[in-house]
């Protein structure tokens, strides 16, 4: 899960694993498999940086 900005503020918090496309247009779009789209205050490759936290925090072994 990454949190995000929606342009008017709110967080939202989205799951990773849907983001099927990231488009700046300028505003920044996140589609998700299940159709939705998501405009959000954070750039493209802000968004990939989360994605990519995630990612790697899920490979992280437990302690």
């Amino acid at each position: 899960m990454v949190k995000l900005s929606r342009i008017n503020g709110a967080e939202v918090t989205v799951n990773a694993e849907l983001i099927e496309t990231i488009e700046a247009t300028p505003d920044t779009i996140v589609s998700l498999t299940t159709g939705k789209k998501l405009m959000v205050v954070e750039s493209v490759d802000h968004v990939i940086e989360k994605v990519m936290a995630y990612r790697r925090a899920l490979a992280t072994p437990l302690r």
